[in-house]
């Protein structure tokens, strides 16, 4: 992907995130790495990237502040946190059968669990399109690894 179009850096606020599960820490890393090697990332009507951004929850909503390569302040970009309310803690809550079961269930019931999980997921990832429509261009792999960043800077409001 062109660089005018990546996110070439990107920060959790660490004042934001809550107490992690080693499971919830290792999603989290995997999701910023995964994201960094490959996205697709574009500001509508702004400057090109390459990105650097910066993730974080203020006064209740998720705060995307996005700057160029240079660390020049291109954008803030906010979002109401409550469309996501649900479906983060149905992902947190079948995220926690889907770890539990790895340690006890059959291999069916775990892939059960994990279709579950999946779905869920990629309905976040739909809904943070749908959200950041007319503000930033994602493709869908950058919204999957966005919205599991979401839910770790969302897991200190829920008292997951």
């Amino acid at each position: 992907m062109p660089q005018r179009r990546r996110i070439v850096d990107l920060v959790l606020d660490e004042g934001s995130v809550g107490r992690r599960t080693p499971e919830v820490e290792h999603e989290r890393a995997v999701a910023i790495y995964d994201l960094l090697e490959d996205n697709s990332f574009r500001l509508v009507n702004g400057p090109d990237g390459p990105y650097r951004l910066r993730l974080g929850i203020f006064e209740q909503r998720l705060l995307f502040d996005v700057r160029g390569g240079d660390d020049a302040k291109y954008r803030d970009i906010v979002l109401s946190l409550t469309p996501f309310r649900k479906v983060v803690k149905d992902y947190f809550l079948i995220c926690e059968s889907y770890y539990a079961a790895i340690k006890k269930l059959s291999p069916s019931q775990i892939e059960a669990l994990d279709m579950g999980r999946r779905g869920l997921h990629n309905e976040g990832a739909d809904l943070l399109r749908e959200r950041l429509d007319g503000k930033v261009e994602v493709d869908t792999g950058t919204a999957r690894r966005l919205f599991t960043l979401v839910c770790a800077l969302q897991m200190k409001g829920t008292g997951a």
